[in-house]
């Protein structure tokens, strides 16, 4: 994924801050400020495309904070993504429109960057769709947003298009309504398992076609239920492969 996405990452906690700084540097480019006065400012100066901000935070609260950039029009469109307890989140910021993705503290580190690469995907892909040619078909490869993370993307911004990829001679396609998978065909298989043929999928080229639509039904599992079995029959096979240990995880609170 090309590193064209801006996001501002707010916590006076300076441990959470540099290991979550340093876990999404790679997929963007990463401002850091340890108090919401100061990230209003750097956000009123320079508007990132995404702001990660802890929930609990001396004076202005990241809600607060929030709130003063949604009511200016220069920065009303950042997306946002609280780090917030359970509690914090049923109690008070549960609906709450401009918030578009929340991390429960405490959190595993690598379990709050993969809620946070979503997001950043979905802006990625929703900058890469205003660049589409007219004929309104967005082209790129495999390299840039894999399988698994361009469905999620188009479930996050409930697309309905077709979506197909090709990798060498293989050809997949899936249909997608308001973000769900409906049909997939992958040579003779199709539904459920034309789309877990291909999660694997990290090399080749996609072409997503925002007018593409089917009538057909064929799967069986929404998005989430076709990821989440996906993933799993692929931990499975590379276990049984004899794949790498896990790194360990970091529990965060702050």
């Amino acid at each position: 994924m090309p590193n064209n996405i801006k996001v501002l990452l707010v916590d006076d906690n300076p441990m959470v801050l540099g290991l979550l700084q340093g876990a999404l540097t790679p997929l963007a480019s990463v401002t850091t400020s340890n108090d919401t006065a100061d990230a209003l400012l750097k956000a009123v100066d320079d508007p990132p495309d995404l702001l990660v901000s802890d929930y609990r935070m001396p004076g202005m609260d990241g809600h607060q904070l929030v709130e003063r950039l949604k009511s200016r029009p220069k920065t009303a469109g950042i997306a946002v993504i609280l780090l917030a307890s359970k509690a914090d989140i049923s109690e008070k910021l549960s609906g709450q429109d401009p918030i578009d993705d929340f991390v429960e503290k405490p959190f595993f580190l690598k379990e709050a960057t993969q809620r946070i690469k979503r997001v950043i995907d979905k802006i990625a892909l929703e900058k890469m769709a205003k660049t589409a040619p007219s004929d309104g078909v967005l082209r790129g490869n495999l390299s840039q947003m894999n399988v698994i993370d361009l469905v999620q993307s188009l479930e996050m911004g409930r697309k309905s298009c077709a979506l197909t990829l090709t990798n060498e001679r293989d050809k997949c396609e899936m249909y997608f309504s308001e973000g769900q998978v409906t049909h997939a065909v992958y040579g003779s298989l199709i539904g459920d398992k034309a789309v877990f043929k291909v999660l694997s999928w990290t090399g080749g080229s996609f072409q997503i076609n925002f007018e593409g639509k089917t009538g057909k039904q064929t799967t069986t599992l929404n998005t989430q239920g076709l990821l989440m079995e996906g993933l799993r029959m692929l931990d499975e096979s590379k276990r049984d492969e004899g794949g790498a240990e896990e790194e360990e995880d970091v529990l965060l609170d702050s």
